[in-house]
């Protein structure tokens, strides 16, 4: 054997349940950012191609910036995107979470993208996984379909409905709740809430038939003290809020003690 064995033991420590991962998201393109947040202690880094404006190339740098900063990256890819998929993880992602995912066809289409046989069709061409990994291309391919992820996202009544389907799919290791698109389509459009009782009875539900069906549960949470509360209802990966709240935060925070102190 060369290298190492698995690609980075990213996905046994989601699998494990292990008090919970919790991780940056950028959406911002440059892969710089990705390396100055990945010094925190972050648990992963996601770049977010759906609603940020990642592309191709500017992820797969992104991808290595992660990566030399010893943090797993995976990316959220734009709806239906599956071709990305591939060639993310061909970068080295160490996992895709797709959005919209709302029937088995779609989780099947996207199982079949990220998976090699005999689960999917991946095509190979892993070229950069492998130079980020050290493993040899004998160890990516046996390894890749239980060391790389494929998440599907449940955001819509229709994914709800049909989360228990979706979740027995081969090849779909979790979910993915999008907890705003999620209060959109419950309230049929009439409001944006996602941090309310009603969602979070949702949320609970969710995670008790990924324990059914023993899968991992992941969910996008609106800043750090939401992160902690969907920790505790059981999720096993969490977003602390986006890049740019947590940059304006930032900011704002600096410039309201700079006043404060001139002030005083």
């Amino acid at each position: 054997m060369t290298g190492a064995t698995t690609i980075d033991g990213f996905a046994r420590r989601i699998r494990s349940g292990g008090g919970g991962l919790i991780s940056a998201w950028i959406g911002i393109p440059d892969p710089l950012f990705v390396n100055h947040l990945a010094q925190e202690a972050f648990d992963a880094i996601v770049l977010d191609m759906q609603h940020g404006v990642w592309d191709i190339g500017s992820a797969a740098v992104g991808i290595g910036q992660g990566r030399l900063a010893g943090k797993p990256v995976l990316a959220r890819i734009p709806v239906g995107d599956f071709a990305s998929a591939s060639r993310l993880l061909d970068a080295g992602a160490s996992g895709i979470i797709a959005p919209m995912i709302n029937s088995v066809s779609d989780a099947e289409a996207f199982a079949k993208a990220t998976k090699y046989p005999p689960v999917g069709e991946r095509s190979w061409g892993p070229t950069l996984a492998i130079n980020h990994t050290g493993l040899s291309a004998a160890e990516y391919l046996a390894t890749a379909n239980e060391e790389t992820l494929a998440i599907a996202m449940i955001e819509t009544r229709a994914a709800l409905d049909a989360a228990d389907e979706i979740m027995r799919v081969e090849g779909i290791d979790g979910i993915f709740v999008g907890p705003s698109d999620l209060s959109i389509a419950l309230s049929d459009g009439a409001k944006l809430a996602p941090d309310t009782a009603e969602v979070d009875g949702v949320l609970k539900h969710l995670i008790a038939r990924c324990r059914a069906h023993g899968k991992f549960g992941c969910v996008f949470g609106s800043n750090g003290e939401r992160a902690g509360e969907l920790l505790k209802i059981g999720f096993d990966f969490v977003i602390a809020g986006a890049d740019t709240q947590q940059l304006r935060s930032g900011a704002a925070s600096a410039i309201a003690a700079a006043r404060r102190v001139q002030a005083s």
